[in-house]
């Protein structure tokens, strides 16, 4: 086919022809489908029958794998973890429930349950010698600088789990990753802010065990809030997994090379720092600092309506949900919880947020667009209730999305479709020409 003809695709069946309309030349090619969701063109052997490649920047319209794991209908507010409603989960589950659903497929019985949580509970704890490593950062490193750097670093001390190509060392990393990710960012926190490492507590579910490490001091005893615990609990089921986002994306993309998996999770971590993704609580309370005051909100609200201003409201709409964020009406609820059960009153960026909530839930602009508060509104808003600082709250994330991250890498290393990730381009620099040497270039 030559580069300036155009094409036009039919599909019949289960299929899709593509038509050369200057060359005339066909090329067929199968729809296939899954059991929920939009088919999808099976474009494998596109170059090879016509010599072309797609260009889908950001990939808006290429799916780039097939999985069992998750499924979201971003335009019915629908997100399915194994085939299970995320609001079933967060309203049954404990998180670790959601980790073995994630991971092996299916829900698990009491005694898998009991053997599941004991296994977690028993890698906990770092090697002692990361403490040392640590102390290599600055005082005032970022944590997501700090959480990068010693997940990365853990195939220097776990030589044992890093062959990919055994099922056995697979299942051994997958579990010391879930286990350790509160250690470590717990021990991230305490660094930042010049305390001693807590460790971990074996007496500790897996929430009340990261609440521990991140409040606790050796002077006294951390007092647990089963309503804090549970919000804690509640908040890493509903950021566990989200499909073939950026970070997620990143971690399979890794992974195809045969890379080890503390590195490909390291990787994914370092994808969720941006603001676009799983900085996007960060930046909510940044926007609320930015606006400062409730008598501020019909000011910002405007110029959030106004395209020609560079401001915008963080924390409202989705990429993939077109209508409310499922998640965001669980996390609504859990807000709105640890407000009344901190008994806080009188907190003015608090207020603020409850009041814009409150205007873009009734305002026609953003009712008519669907910009309703997603959850990293609310999430943002919570962490800054129990007093955890923003730089913190991607933190959070990666802890919670790590189970979704390893049970992705996995089923990526089990599929035998699956190729090391390549994507081509559309070329848009220089033809070929020639080199000029430097003593005779104009």
């Amino acid at each position: 086919m030559s580069q300036d003809s155009s094409a036009a695709a039919t599909a019949s069946n289960n299929n899709v022809t593509l038509t050369d309309n200057v060359t005339g030349k066909q090329a067929t090619f199968p729809v296939r489908t899954g059991t929920q969701g939009p088919g999808v063109i099976d474009i494998r052997s596109l170059y090879a029958e016509t010599g072309y490649f797609t260009y889908d920047p950001g990939f808006i319209a290429t799916g780039s794998c097939e999985s069992k794991i998750t499924y979201i209908d971003g335009d019915n507010g629908i997100l399915l973890h194994r085939g299970y409603p995320i609001e079933q989960l967060a309203e049954n589950s404990d998180f670790l429930e959601v980790c073995y659903l994630l991971l092996y497929g299916e829900l698990p019985t009491g005694e898998q349950k009991v053997k599941f949580d004991r296994g977690i509970t028993l890698h906990t704890m770092l090697h002692e010698q990361m403490a040392n490593f640590y102390r290599g950062f600055r005082r005032d490193a970022h944590p997501m600088a700090i959480m990068c750097g010693v997940v990365g670093a853990l195939s220097a001390f776990y030589h044992d789990s890093t062959d990919i190509s055994d099922p056995h060392q697979r299942m051994v990393a997958s579990y010391r990753m879930i286990a350790k990710m509160p250690t470590i960012a717990g021990w991230a926190y305490k660094y930042s802010i010049g305390q001693p490492f807590i460790y971990p507590s074996n007496k500790l579910g897996f929430a009340e065990n990261f609440l521990h490490m991140l409040f606790a001091t050796p002077c006294e005893d951390y007092e647990i809030n089963p309503v804090i615990a549970k919000a804690m609990d509640r908040i890493l089921i509903l950021h566990a997994d989200h499909e073939q986002n950026a970070s997620t994306s990143t971690v399979r993309l890794a992974g195809s090379s045969g890379a080890n998996p503390f590195a490909c999770i390291s990787a994914g971590i370092a994808s969720l720092w941006g603001p676009a993704h799983g900085g996007a609580n960060e930046a909510v309370l940044n926007m609320l600092h930015e606006i400062g005051d409730k008598s501020n909100i019909n000011e910002y609200i405007k110029k959030a309506k106004d395209s020609d201003d560079p401001f915008r409201l963080m924390g409202f709409g989705h990429r993939v949900y077109k209508n409310f964020d499922p998640r965001a009406k669980i996390m609504r609820e859990t807000c709105h919880s640890v407000l009344n059960e901190l008994g806080i009153e009188n907190e003015p960026l608090l207020e603020l947020a409850m009041e814009l909530e409150k205007i873009a839930l009734e305002d026609e602009y953003f009712v008519d667009r669907k910009l309703y508060p997603n959850v990293d509104f609310y999430s943002g808003i919570i962490f800054q209730a129990l007093g955890i600082p923003t730089s913190m709250f991607t933190v959070l994330f990666a802890v919670a999305r790590t189970v979704g991250w390893i049970a992705q890498w996995n089923e990526m290393i089990e599929d035998p479709s699956q190729k090391i990730g390549r994507p081509r381009q559309l070329y848009t620099g220089q033809p070929y020409r020639d080199y000029v040497p430097i003593k005779t270039r104009p």
